[in-house]
């Protein structure tokens, strides 16, 4: 048949079976295939990407033929030829290839499935005896009558019966797929034969190329050599050339040294004389530096005498206070007891008295404060002023409306706001300034009732009145008085509120509550217009009287809006009118009037509410209207004069005011009692008349009685008032006024007595009070007898709406003329004998001399004493006499009551006898007791004591110092100083060589040094010498010894040591082989063995090596000291807090300068409250900032990196000395027990003094966190890890690196050469570990420079990677899936070793190495089994070019001890059965973990058939399928869908006349989509017309579930009349339903075969 009309029987069985398209022609059908595909062009011969080189190297013979000439004509023509002829030849060898590979396969298969056939046939065989065995048994168990035994059998046999069932059917499908294998093997091995011929053609044309390759290569080498030689030429010359010019650069540079040579002794000439200069320079300054540290010396000294004054002042201060209240305690008793001898309340005295001393204290302290914020107000209202006048020009350049009135001048306001803050006496009445603000609104409204007719008029004036009360009451810049008034004022006026301020709070808290919108995204809280005023308020209101008030409304909200009036409140409807013309839309900012007139015709208050409606919703104005009314109010309610002389005359002033608008008639009614009723009233504060006393004599009342009626006058109270004073006197005078029940006990005492001749009223005792107004009522008392007196009265008024106001007046009367000024007389510190003076001043009020006898008590007549004791005291004037007090060492025992020898404390109490002071009790006289005073005193000594005595210095080596601390205790309370007199040459004291000061109860830890001159006894005495000149001797003893063992050096000079490098010092320590007795003994005694040990200190940089052993007597041992320098750990961790607090405050000032932006834009916007006032901008305060902890700093963090750099940057140098102790034993240790300790002694002791400068280092290691440790940690035997570190010269010179060699058999290796660095520059090193065998590794790379050694500790842990996977290894079946989407399985790995170990996961399609095009799969084609399913390594691919397998992560890392998933994915783009790859999981040395095949089928439906025989090789072809013309189709063609062919063979068995029937089985499957979740239903069509021909199918229909595959069994029988060697055919489609309709069309084939399977 023609190539047209059919296609070669290898590209049928390679579209069969799923191959990869390969297309082979030989020479005698190769015209015809090019005359069926047509030629091929340019585009048609470019080379796939593996022959890309193919195509330069016809480049480069084009090339070379262009260059030959002649030739150049022919080769272009023939180039074209050979091109195609090379790409076909190589086209047709990896076809080839791909060919032999899939023979190979398909052999490998087929030997797999027959070991499979074989293994499930010898199983069958055991099941088959298995089973036999249990008949037999159940037979037996049957004969004995075993039921128990028969039914356990027979479930076994039953259980084994199903698995041999299962066994067979499995040994047929092997049995069937076995078969299927060798079919394509036959086919593969078919087509290899046919193309044989083909294959001896390609080898020839692949000798051809080859010959020509080599040419070409031949040709190359030639052209290579000819510029080899050519390089080498210049080469030459080049070298010549440079010889020429390093001779002549020697000769250059030899000139050059020469003239350096001279320049350097001319140099060194004026070097000399510059060191001369600087050295005097330097004895200049060091003379300099000695002066300024004596001035420093001094400056300390001063300042110790300073802070011993103060300590000492503070410690007087405490114990004087302890003593004071010690004493107040002792008072206050002995005065309750006198007061209750004479018969007298001594609570009710004492409280009296108590309250009295607060109340002068606290009206002291207020007046002070007054006095200091009056200067402060009086500035702030000039500021204003200045502002008022300012806005004033400002205003005059703009033009003024019309409807603008006159506002009066500031400067008059001011005037008088001055006038009221002028200083007043304390009996001024107290007034808050709110009232101010409250009267001037208010008299705004009441003045309007002179204007009745004229409306006009009205409210400009009450206009000008409020905003002359707004510029005093609201200033451009709001005063601290304010806020601090405002505060004092919620404080002060929560007990007793006013009626109009509960009515008013309640209006403000009455507004609308409109629901929160949201505008643009911005929630709008409260009402979109905002009113100023908030609310309307009429106030004080007059029936006929017409009222006017401009509102402004603000738009708020976020958006443009717009308002609308909806009318007014049902209540005030017909007395209140607006006048409002709506504006249209308000811009966010902008505001619009309306006038509100009010003309009220009833008396009554009124409330209501203008609406408005918004594009955002309604909101309202409130609107309150209130009438005139009486708020009266007092001062005080409790009045209490305290204790006065009788006959004296004292007056107080009770403040009435009336804070509103309506006058009322008042007067003061003494006849009527008080009432729980009547007590409510209000008033202005709770501060007592007490803060406002005024006391006179009896000359002065009537004039100060003739002033204190003001009626009318309005008074001012001043800005801010003490809070503390307040709050003290609140809760008295609160409880007194409201409540009787509480009033004080001396109220109610039997002692308490009502006389109208000692209290009265003064000549105001009625009257008339107008509207805000204020007038003082005198309350006078003048007491003719000893004792309390109480007047109680109540203010009653005319307004019935007011309530009387209840009012109670107390005070003391006594008649005691004589007193003792200071009755208390602190004498301060004391010391004893010495003596003390101080002052008694006694005072009389008498108007006659009395006398006046002094007492001591007995107890202290040694130690104190009264000059006079005895004297007169004239009338009204004070006497003086003098006290003397010389304590003795006795008074502990004299006055064991009186003094307290624990705290020193002495109190003594002392008497003054007045002779003819007699007080009158009634109608008796009575003798007054004498006047008692104390004199308190702190009695203290001047010892100082030494904690121990004597001091022992034990043994003492020669060589060395012995330091011994002693403790000096000052016991005196007063400071001390001290000194060491008469000190011997060999003990030093310290500190300040023995001299300083003590301050009281102070410790002082003296240092005692003593250094022995000479192997001796010492026995001596130190003379301590105090202040007050008494002497404390301290005895000391001790013992010079010399040491048995000797050093070679006792001091080494270490130097100059960069940080991190090091220098070693040499010494010997010598044992002597006789020895000299310690202590000062001529005495020669043989020496012993001994032992040493040297200690160092912690953290210390010193390191000595041997630092403990063993020397015989004779012999020497050799010591190396070597100095590490390193930054200590102290100072980079404050280094890194000092980096760490610039950074906080470097971010503290940038949030400051945020901070101070967001208030300036603040300001140039300002924020309205709800009432119509500017909020004060706030700032905010930040918190404050906590220093860093060190703790959180932790050692090699990027902090502490940084501290270290900066340390070695600015590091300057550091010098150091340091004493290390070298231990001596006394010998060796006991011979019976040698592990024993051997005695050690103190006196054997050597010391070696080390003095140990550091420099900067001029190499330092900048990365790796600035460690001299690089660790490569773990690493897998086999890997190569690299590692670097970087190090910079931060010297100012040039540094020449170099460095150690390491081993060259190791592990390590340095990979790059070490240069020379300039000043500043770095350098990096690379360093590689790796590892062959399994250990540790630790080596030392040295880098060296001119300056220092820089050591890098190398060190590595080698070990063997243990990776395991979860899938063993073999086939991994991904089953079927639909086309385009995917299916996943993992694969974990395991990783059991301690290191990360890396991995690849490899795809045999995506090697470059696999053999290409599959020619593992051809290779199996050739085989001649014909019925084993074949299937390669790699099967069938993606028509887009992607990999139809694949596996993420490709490659990685797995953690020590973790495992790590690999997802395999499946992801077919078209229906084939024969996607198949090969998945490789290696390790990164190159070691396998797991070689997985993964195989998968594809279907375009959800329905599949699996089963028959094979019709196709399983690889596709390559090339895509050839396009021949086929006729168009009819419309009936058109709706007929295709069919799938399938074939199914039946051999049945003959054996011995017996035919065995045939049985096929076949798989119908449905694949579970996400998109589909419902199965599908399979069924035969015209199963009838099998049973004829011996077929049967079971089952006939049926129907499979998602995921799941239902087995269709067919079966052959020959009938009675089969002929031998007859093949019996048919047909009949199978329909599979599921998401489409697929049918089937299966071909029946049954044979009878005589050959045993």
């Amino acid at each position: 048949m023609d190539v047209e009309d059919r296609e070669s029987p290898f590209d049928v069985a390679s579209d069969r079976c799923g191959l990869p398209s390969v297309h082979l022609s030989t020479d005698e059908d190769s015209d015809e295939d090019f005359s069926v595909q047509g030629t091929f062009t340019e585009e048609e011969l470019a080379f796939p990407p593996d022959l890309e080189w193919l195509e330069e190297l016809y480049e480069d013979d084009h090339d070379d033929v262009d260059g030959d000439g002649d030739l150049a004509v022919a080769a272009v023509d023939g180039k074209k030829r050979r091109y195609a002829e090379t790409a076909r030849m190589f086209k047709l060898r990896r076809n080839l290839d791909q060919l032999d590979c899939f023979h190979r396969q398909k052999e490998r298969d087929v030997l797999k499935a027959r070991e499979e056939l074989k293994l499930r046939r010898h199983n069958i065989e055991s099941l088959v005896k298995h089973r036999d065995n249990l008949e037999r048994e159940i037979e037996r168990q049957r004969a004995a009558d075993d039921s128990v035994a028969v039914f356990r059998l027979r479930s076994q046999h039953k259980h084994l019966c199903q698995e041999l069932q299962s066994e067979e059917e499995l040994e047929g499908h092997v049995n069937t797929g076995l078969k299927q294998q060798e079919l394509v093997l036959r086919e593969v091995e078919v087509e290899l034969a046919r193309f044989s011929s083909l294959r001896q053609e390609v080898q020839e044309e692949q000798r051809v190329f080859q010959a020509h390759k080599n040419q070409k290569a031949s040709t190359r080498l030639q052209q290579e050599r000819k510029a080899s030689q050519n390089l080498q030429l210049k080469m030459q010359h080049l070298k010549q050339k440079q010889a020429a010019m390093l001779k002549k650069e020697e000769a250059e540079c030899q000139t050059k040294i020469e003239e350096g040579r001279a320049n350097r002794k001319i140099a060194a000439k004026y070097l000399k004389e510059t060191i001369r200069r600087m050295q005097r320079q330097d004895a200049e300054k060091q003379q300099q530096r000695r002066e300024f540290l004596e001035k420093r010396i001094q400056a300390v000294n001063s300042l110790k005498s300073n802070i011993a004054a103060t300590q000492e002042s503070l410690r007087v201060q405490q114990s004087r206070a302890r003593v004071n209240a010690q004493k107040e305690e002792v008072r206050q008793t002995q005065l309750r007891e006198s007061l209750e001898a004479r018969g007298i309340n001594s609570i009710k005295h004492i409280y009296q008295q108590k309250q009295l001393e607060e109340i002068k204290r606290k009206q002291a302290e207020f007046e002070e404060r007054q006095k200091s914020k009056r200067a402060e107000i009086v500035a702030k209202i000039l500021q204003e002023e200045q502002q008022v006048k300012s806005r004033k020009r400002q205003q005059a350049l703009v033009p003024k409306p019309s409807t603008c009135h006159k506002v009066p001048l500031p400067g008059r306001a001011s005037e008088k706001l001055l006038r009221y803050l002028a200083p007043r006496p304390p009996s001024a009445p107290v007034e808050r300034a709110p009232n101010l603000i409250r009267f001037s609104d208010v008299s705004s409204s009441s003045s309007a009732s002179s204007d009745v007719e004229d409306v006009e008029g009205t409210v400009p004036q009450e206009e000008e009145h409020q905003r002359l009360a707004d510029s005093l009451a609201e200033p451009e810049f709001s005063g601290l008085w304010e806020q601090n008034q405002e505060k004092l004022q919620n404080k002060k006026r929560a007990p007793v509120q006013s009626e109009v301020k509960q009515e008013e709070a309640a209006m403000g808290g009455g507004a609308l509550n409109i629901p929160a919108k949201k505008v643009h995204g911005t929630e709008l809280k409260g009402p979109p217009f905002i009113s100023k005023p908030e609310v309307v308020f009429f106030k004080d209101f007059e029936v006929g009287i017409i009222y006017k008030k401009k509102i402004a409304l603000t738009n708020v909200s976020y958006v443009t809006n717009h308002c609308k009036l909806l009318g007014v409140s049902a209540r005030l409807k017909d007395f209140l009118s607006i006048s409002f013309a709506p504006p249209g839309s308000l811009s966010t900012g902008m505001s619009c009037d309306m006038q509100a007139v009010f003309q009220p015709t009833i008396n009554e208050d009124l409330e209501g509410e203008v609406h408005f409606e918004s594009a955002l919703g309604p909101f309202s104005v409130p609107v309150r209207c209130t009438i005139k009314k009486c708020e009266l109010e007092v001062d005080s309610q409790f009045l209490d004069f305290g204790s006065h002389v009788v006959g004296q005359t004292i007056s107080r002033i009770i403040t009435l005011t009336n804070k509103g608008a309506l006058a009322t008639l008042f007067s003061l009614d003494t006849s009527s009692r008080l009432s729980p009723e009547t007590s409510r009233v209000q008033t202005a504060s709770n501060v007592s008349a007490n803060t406002r006393q005024e006391e006179s004599s009896q000359h002065t009342t009537s004039e100060d009685r003739s002033r204190s009626v003001s009626m009318g006058t309005v008074e001012l109270q001043p800005e801010q008032e003490s809070q503390e004073f307040s709050e003290a006197l609140h809760t008295g005078s609160e409880a007194s006024a409201t409540d009787p029940e509480i009033i004080p006990e001396g109220c109610a005492s039997s002692d308490v007595h009502s006389d109208p001749g000692d209290i009265s009223l003064g000549s105001v005792r009625e009257g008339e009070i107008g509207p805000f107004q204020s007038l003082q009522l005198e309350v006078l008392f003048s007491p003719t007898i000893p004792g309390t007196v109480k007047l109680d009265f109540h203010i009653i008024f005319s307004d019935l709406t007011s309530k009387p106001i209840p009012i109670q007046v107390r005070g003391d009367a006594v008649s005691v003329p004589v007193r003792v000024v200071q009755p208390s007389i602190d004498l301060k510190i004391c010391m004893f004998d010495r003596l003390y003076q101080d002052s008694i001043v006694v005072q009389s009020r008498a108007s006659s001399a009395l006398r006046l006898t002094f007492e001591v008590c007995p107890e202290m007549r040694k130690h104190m004493e009264i000059l006079p004791k005895t004297a007169f005291v004239q009338a009204q004037c004070s006497f003086n006499a003098q006290l003397k007090f010389l304590p003795r060492s006795s008074l502990s025992k004299d006055a064991k009551d009186l003094f307290d020898s624990d705290t020193g404390v002495l109190e003594v109490p002392m008497a003054v006898e007045v002779a003819g002071q007699l007080i009158h009790l009634g109608f008796t006289c009575v003798q007054v007791m004498p006047l008692h005073f104390t004199v308190q005193a702190v009695v203290t000594s001047s010892e100082l004591r030494f904690d121990r005595t004597p001091v022992d210095f034990g043994l003492c080596s020669i060589y060395q110092s012995v330091k011994s601390s002693v403790r000096l205790t000052n016991l005196s309370l007063l400071p001390q100083d001290f000194g060491f007199l008469s000190v011997p040459e060999f003990i030093e004291v310290q500190p300040n060589d023995g001299f300083g000061t003590l301050l009281p109860q102070e410790t002082l830890e003296i240092d005692l040094i003593f250094s022995a001159k000479k192997a001796k006894e010492y026995n001596f005495q130190l003379r301590c010498k105090s202040g007050f000149n008494r002497d404390f001797i301290l005895s000391c003893r001790a013992a010079g010894v010399r040491p048995p063992l000797q050093l070679s050096h006792s001091l080494v000079q270490f130097g100059a040591t960069a940080i991190g490098d090091k220098s070693t010092a040499v010494l010997h320590l010598i044992h002597p082989k006789k020895t000299i007795p310690p202590v000062g003994k001529d005495a020669v005694a043989p020496a012993a063995p001994r032992l040493f040990s040297f200690s160092l200190p912690e953290g210390s940089d010193i390191s000595i090596a041997p630092s403990a052993g063993r020397l015989l007597p004779g012999e020497r041992c050799l010591l190396q000291v070597t100095f590490r320098p390193r930054l200590p750990d102290q100072d980079i961790q404050e280094e890194a807090l000092r980096l760490l607090r610039r950074v906080e405050l470097h971010r503290l000032e940038e949030q400051e300068r945020s901070r101070h932006a967001e208030q300036e834009a603040l300001k140039a916007v300002p924020v309205v409250t709800a009432k119509g006032k500017k909020a004060p901008v706030i700032p905010k305060t930040d918190q404050p900032t906590e220093s860093p902890n060190p703790a959180e700093l932790r050692p090699w963090s990027e902090r502490q990196e940084e501290a270290r750099a900066s340390l070695l940057h600015s590091f300057t140098g550091r010098y150091s000395e340091s004493t290390v102790p070298c231990f001596v034993s006394d010998g060796d240790p006991p011979e019976d027990d040698p592990q024993a300790q051997p005695a050690w002694s103190a006196f054997n002791t050597l010391h070696l003094r080390l003095q140990c400068p550091a420099v900067q280092p001029p190499l330092v290691v900048t990365s790796n966190s600035a460690k001299n440790v690089i660790d490569f940690h773990q690493v897998a035997v086999g890997e190569r890890v690299i590692k670097r570190f970087t190090v910079q010269n931060i010297s100012r010179e040039t540094l020449d690196l170099g460095s150690s060699v390491l081993d060259v058999h190791g592990p390590f290796s340095l990979l790059n050469a070490l240069r020379c660095i300039r000043p500043g520059e770095k350098h990096t090193l690379v360093v590689a570990f790796s590892p062959s065998l399994e250990k540790k590794y630790c080596e030392i790379l040295e880098v060296r420079s001119q300056k220092m050694t820089l050591e890098m500790t190398l060190s590595g842990v080698a070990v063997v990677p243990a990776v395991t996977s979860s899938h063993p290894g073999g086939v991994l079946d991904f089953g079927h899936v639909l086309q385009k989407e995917c299916a996943t399985h993992v694969l974990k790995l395991q990783n059991s070793s301690v290191v990360a170990v890396g991995f690849r996961a490899l795809l045999a399609s995506l090697s470059p190495s696999r053999p290409p095009g599959g020619a593992d799969g051809l290779a199996s084609l050739l085989r001649t089994h014909t019925d084993s399913p074949v299937q390669p390594a790699v099967g069938s691919q993606n028509l887009n070019g992607l990999s139809v397998f694949s596996a993420v992560p490709a490659e990685g890392s797995v953690a020590p001890g973790r495992s790590l998933d690999i997802a395999v994915t499946f992801r077919p783009d078209h229906p084939s059965v024969n996607y198949s790859d090969r998945l490789t999981v290696e390790l990164a040395n190159k070691s396998k973990v797991c070689v997985v095949d993964v195989k998968g089928a594809a279907s375009s439906h959800n329905m599949y058939l699996l089963g028959g025989d094979v019709l196709t090789v399983p690889i596709e072809s390559l090339l895509p399928p050839p396009t021949t013309r086929r006729p168009p189709l009819k419309e009936p063609e058109l709706k007929e869908k295709p069919t799938t062919p399938v074939l199914v063979t039946l051999r049945a068995g003959y054996s011995a006349g017996v035919i065995t029937p045939a049985v096929r089985e076949l798989q119908v499957g449905c694949i579970a989509t996400q998109s589909v979740k419902k199965g599908g239903d399979f069924q035969w069509d015209n199963a009838a017309s099998l049973q004829p021909l011996g077929f049967s199918v079971e089952p006939g229909r049926g129907s499979v579930e998602p995921g799941h595959q239902r087995t269709v069994t067919v079966t052959w029988v020959p009938h009675s009349g089969y002929k031998p060697y007859e093949v019996v055919q048919t047909c009949l489609p199978l329909t599979l339903t599921g998401d489409e309709t697929n049918v089937y069309r299966v071909t029946l084939m049954a044979l009878v075969s005589t050959a045993a399977d």
